[in-house]
């Protein structure tokens, strides 16, 4: 080999061994790269290639690289000349700790550029996530050696910034102009922060973000308006601290109303938020009333006892001496009971002590409503039902001012009652309390305890294992009914003064009907009955005459007393049905047929004469009047609970006939093309005659009619016919003669009193009625499908419109706005009619009418403005005798509300503004005057 040559061969050995270290260098300077922090994996999928596309266009070539082959003359190259190129000239790099612990993924919907410094651009739609943390922003720019990411918005086609940065963490969700977070040191900085803590909105200029997840604000705002762009109401901040989920707590703050700060300001402020069951404060209210001074009403505390009862304790106290105190429960255990109690104590002082219009009157009020699961005890049941307040609370708490149920409610009744059946037996058991008060003259009818033991019906000749058909013995069936009652009535502060033995009234009562139903003939059916009655009591009251003093003596002897009763009766009663066709210029094409139900019964009943002397319940006494002698008959009884037997033999015979009148009409709402129309429910009288009275044979003449005009409304009214004449008697006073008026010339009877009642709500409905076209348009629209190539602009069209509806709170119909007011009209209107005074000169009472008359009512005018009232009639005065009117404005974020009673002699009122949220109740402003502030408001 020439010289030559070899030097080409060690030219060319040495240019091959450059290039092998060349080769082996490349990979570790692209691992180094990539390396750097492999805790930000490129985790975008390649789900579209213009990603890819973008992707892998940020990545530098490799120099030369590709256009490099391998060549077969490496392979004799002497190992020491490419061991010692390679060991001398490459040192491997060993990759970095990575700070985080966890992998950061991040995603972009229109690009991601990667630079050579560690940095990475994302745009459109970034997303970076970090465990449970979560940022969102239009552009979002990554530091890999920082560990840092700044995130804001971009500006759309029209100029609008879109896109805003949203942080997402386990604490909540903040939306800002702009954010910069670490991920290693997990601190932030926040400019224009906007995040929903408890029931507002808070909004800052600068915020700051530590480790435990506080933020820092500097001229922040907090507002309970949905609208927290532009809020119509905030609270500036100078500075606060928000824990998120916990609290705020702020430095200086002052309201600002519609964009204008107003001279109301805070030293600091504190906003508890818990999404937690727990105990707190409650603050109270504040205001002034000219007859008790400034007050401080509904403020305490609430206790939050366990997950099955709570307990608020809250008081109320004013200047001048008054002071009252309330305790509010709620109680329940699923599948065992619930219930609620409120008790208050309310010490009213008015005028000035020593002078004389000085009051001090003490009320309180307890009411309870308690009841059981029927899960929990199939056989025993416990209920509660008390509403028990003195006389003068409901007009002296300033709650029930605009109240109309608790303000004009005369009878309150309160009830407690234990049940228990015996399982497999008809017995059952029950022990109840029953208070029922008046509050116009503070009289209490209290019933405790009340025992009562009933055994349901039974049929005691029936067999077990019958055999053939039922014999008529069978049919006979009973029951009982055991009633042990102690009662007393009287006023309020007497109560607790009674004697249990003589004011207290107490007795037992027995009832044990029997009774059976048979078959007649197949249309006829007889009921013969038996009733026994017996009473018990402790005591009687005898009376005699004393001539001395010209007076009834009484005199109460206590033992036991045995007092009973019994009558026997047997009715027959069937149907008749009528059916009739009308002709047809009288309708009788749009009516098929008219029915007519005639039901008629005959009773007999009979009694034995329990006045008789033998049975001892009436006794005699006689008297001197006028110079003569004058028996009186009485019983010893008739003051007892369960009253005494009666006297007079029975043997009477009644008839009555009821009446139920229907038609059928042909109509198209009914899918069988038939309608039933009830014409009259049911029309009843009744008239029976006693044929062992020596006496007044006839009795009145008793009538009843139901109607029914509507589907929701029921026309009900009873009347009673007078069948006797009056005459004078010695004195002058009218008197029922033994002389029928059909006798007298004077007809059947006379009315002598009728009465009826009804209630009903009009609203938009009432007066509303179905369109068929309408109906069919609206079906035909629902059924058919339109084929149209502009699919999609009808779609945004009707999606814009709804939006538009949406925002609004309009119902729009054509492109035209549906002026819609809600209204309703609640009447309540009862008449009766009676004898009145007594015209001597026609022999016959005159008659009375007494009405009743109240009305509620309430409209929306627009959509954020309403109007209701409440109003009685007095008819007797012809004035109104109540009347309260109320107002209301919904104002977004603040309600205004104005109550007053403009007549009668509490009239007063009351203008309450506030904001809506509870969070800030005490942002509020009222102004009232009542009946003690004797003020001309209007």
């Amino acid at each position: 080999m020439s010289s030559r040559n070899k030097i080409h061969i060690i030219v060319l050995t040495l240019f091959c061994s450059l290039l092998l270290v060349n080769l082996s260098a490349q990979p570790k300077r692209k691992s180094h790269i990539r390396q750097a922090n492999p805790a930000f994996a490129d985790t975008v999928t390649p789900a579209d290639s213009d990603k890819i596309k973008s992707i892998s266009d940020t990545f530098p070539a490799l120099p030369d690289s590709i256009l490099i082959r391998p060549d077969s003359l490496l392979k004799s190259v002497d190992s020491i000349l490419v061991d010692s190129v390679m060991t001398d000239t490459v040192q491997a790099t060993p990759p970095k700790k990575s700070p985080l612990e966890d992998v950061v993924k991040y995603t972009a919907n229109d690009s991601i550029v990667f630079l050579s410094n560690n940095q990475a651009y994302m745009y459109g739609q970034g997303v970076v996530t970090y465990q449970d943390i979560e940022l969102d922003a239009d552009e979002i720019r990554m530091n890999m050696d920082s560990s840092t990411v700044f995130a804001i918005g971009r500006p759309d086609t029209a100029g609008e910034i879109v896109g805003n940065p949203i942080f997402k963490d386990k604490s909540g969700e903040y939306e800002s102009a702009t954010m910069k977070y670490n991920f290693k040191s997990q601190k932030g900085y926040i400019t224009n922060i906007i995040t929903q803590q408890g029931e507002g909105y808070l909004t800052g200029g600068s915020t700051k973000k530590n480790k435990e997840g506080d933020f820092y604000l500097k001229d922040g705002k907090y507002t309970t308006c949905d609208d927290h762009e532009c809020p119509h109401f905030y609270l500036q901040l100078t500075k606060a601290k928000m824990r998120p989920k916990k609290n705020i707590v702020t430095g200086p703050a002052y309201l600002v109303l519609a964009g204008v700060p107003l001279p109301l300001a805070i030293p600091f402020g504190f906003f508890p938020f818990t999404e937690k069951y727990s105990s707190g404060i409650i603050m109270p209210t504040f205001g002034d009333e000219m007859a008790r001074g400034f007050y401080l009403r509904d403020g305490g505390y609430y206790f939050a006892i366990n997950d099955y009862i709570d307990l608020a304790l809250t008081g109320e106290i004013y200047t001048k001496g008054s002071w009252g105190l309330n305790a509010m429960s709620n109680y329940v255990k699923r599948y065992k009971f619930s219930g609620n109690f409120n008790m208050g104590y309310l010490v009213t002082i008015l005028g000035d002590k020593g002078m004389p219009d000085y009051q001090k009157q003490t009320n309180f009020r307890l009411i309870w409503s308690h009841s059981q699961d029927a899960k929990a005890n199939p056989n025993m049941s416990f209920s509660a039902s008390v509403n028990f307040t003195t006389s003068g609370y409901d007009r002296k708490n300033l709650n029930s001012y605009y109240n109309a149920t608790s303000f004009t409610e005369n009878t309150k009744s309160s009830t407690v009652n234990m049940t228990y059946n015996f399982p497999n037996t008809p017995f059952s058991i029950s022990a109840t309390a029953n208070i029922t008060q008046r509050s116009k003259d503070s009289t209490l009818n209290v019933s405790f305890p009340d025992f009562t033991l009933n055994m349901s019906r039974v049929y005691p000749f029936k067999r077990k294992n019958p055999v053939g058909k039922e014999k008529w013995y069978e049919k006979i069936s009973l029951n009982y009914t055991g009633l042990f009652r102690n009662s007393i009535e009287t006023k309020q502060n007497l109560f607790f003064k009674s004697s249990l033995i003589k004011d207290w009234r107490n007795g037992m009562q027995h009832t044990i009907p029997v009774s059976a139903t048979f078959s007649l003939f197949k249309y006829l059916n007889i009921s013969p009955s038996f009733n026994f009655t017996d009473r018990m009591y402790t005591n009687r009251i005898m009376q005699q005459w004393d001539p001395q003093s010209a007076a009834v003596v009484r005199d109460t002897t206590y033992g036991f007393y045995n007092v009973f009763n019994y009558s026997f009766s047997v009715s027959a009663q069937t149907k008749l049905y009528g059916f009739y066709r009308p002709l047809p210029f009288f309708g009788g094409k749009k009516i098929q047929m008219i029915r007519h139900v005639f039901t008629p019964s005959v009773s007999f009943s009979a009694a034995p004469d329990f006045g008789s002397s033998r049975y001892g319940f009436w006794q005699t006494y006689s008297k001197i009047e006028n110079g003569k002698r004058v028996d009186v008959k009485y019983s010893p009884f008739s003051h007892g609970i369960f009253g005494t037997a009666p006297q007079g033999k029975q043997g009477t015979v009644s008839f009555n006939v009821s009446n139920n009148l229907e038609m059928k009409v042909n109509s198209d709402r009914d899918t069988t093309g038939v309608r039933k129309i009830s014409l009259i429910e049911n029309l009843t009288a009744g008239i029976s005659y006693n044929m062992a009275a020596d006496s007044m044979n006839w009795s009145n003449i008793n009538t009843s009619i139901l109607i029914k005009l509507t589907k929701n409304f029921n026309l009900q009214a009873s009347a009673v016919f007078d069948t006797y004449t009056y005459q004078l008697n010695e004195y002058g006073n009218p008197v029922r003669v033994n002389i029928p008026r059909w006798k007298a010339g004077k007809g059947l009877g006379r009315l002598s009193s009728t009465g009826t009642s009804f209630s009903y709500t009009f609203s938009n409905d009432t007066f509303k009625k179905k369109s068929k076209n309408n109906t069919k348009e609206t079906e035909t629209s629902t059924n058919e499908t339109p084929i149209d190539n502009n699919t999609e602009n009808t779609e945004n069209r009707e999606n814009e419109s709804q939006e538009k509806t949406e925002d609004s709170g309009l119902e729009m119909k054509d492109g035209y706005m549906v002026w819609n007011v809600p209204w309703s009209l609640s009447v309540n209107y009862s008449i009766n009619y009676g004898y009145g005074t007594f015209n001597k000169k026609k022999m016959e009472y005159n008659g009375k009418i007494t009405q009743n008359l109240s009305f509620s009512g309430r409209i929306q005018p627009t959509k954020n403005w309403s109007f209701n009232f409440s109003a009685s009639y007095d008819f007797d005065a012809k004035k109104i005798a109540y009347m309260n009117c109320g107002i209301t404005r919904d104002m977004h974020c603040w309600t205004m509300s104005a109550n007053f009673i403009p007549v009668g002699p509490y009239k007063s009122y009351n203008f309450h503004i506030s904001v809506k949220s509870s969070l800030l109740s005490d942002l509020k402003w009222d102004k009232s005057g009542n009946s003690y502030d004797r003020l001309k408001w209007y």
